[in-house]
């Protein structure tokens, strides 16, 4: 494009700015021409961008919002049940060696009533955990889930027993809700080899 350096008249401005921008070269734009383009609106104009969805955006953002705020909430509510879980893993751990040790008690003679003693802190412990929904898991003679249970050994199913259920609970587990807290460990019955 070439400069033109001579002094431009009132005239020539005037045209210049009437002109279409992006056509260097068109016809110079009439007043009423100029207005009927400004009645017609800025997207009637070739080459426009769309018109603005503002409304749409708010909604998209809004819904984005919320689904954020919903994935907070279900971590936060998941962090603290977890918390709640390992506290309350420690209490069963507790209340475990409490057990042992009143069986010890029982089994080696010691006074009655330090054995009574611990007995009443092993109860109150249950209720404790019962109070948090805590439940002791008895699945013996029950199909083996392994929701709740965890099998440690595997033996021919017994007379009285049917192949796939549990004949014998090694370590107590422990529910909360519809959620293992501990699994039950157990002995599980089989088919007989020779059956």
């Amino acid at each position: 494009m070439k400069h033109d350096n001579r002094k431009k008249t009132k005239g020539e401005t005037i045209d210049e700015a009437t002109t279409r921008p992006g056509t260097p070269d068109a016809e110079p734009e009439t007043p009423e021409a100029g207005e009927a383009r400004l009645a017609e609106g800025p997207g009637a104009a070739a080459g426009a961008e769309p018109e603005i969805d503002y409304k749409d955006r708010w909604l998209r953002t809004e819904a984005e919002l919320q689904t954020y705020r919903r994935r907070a909430r279900r971590d936060i509510d998941e962090a603290r049940r977890s918390a709640e879980e390992s506290v309350l893993l420690e209490l069963v751990a507790w209340l475990d060696d409490l057990e042992r040790a009143v069986a010890s008690a029982n089994e080696g003679g010691a006074e009655p009533s330090w054995s009574a003693g611990v007995s009443l802190l092993l109860q109150k412990g249950r209720e404790s955990l019962e109070r948090f929904g805590v439940t002791a898991v008895d699945p013996v003679k029950q199909p083996f889930d392994p929701n709740f249970h965890e099998a440690i050994l595997e033996i021919d199913a017994p007379p009285g027993s049917e192949p796939g259920t549990v004949v014998q609970v090694v370590h107590k587990g422990y529910r909360r809700g519809d959620r293992a807290l501990r699994p039950a460990r157990v002995v599980v019955a089989r088919a007989a080899a020779g059956a």
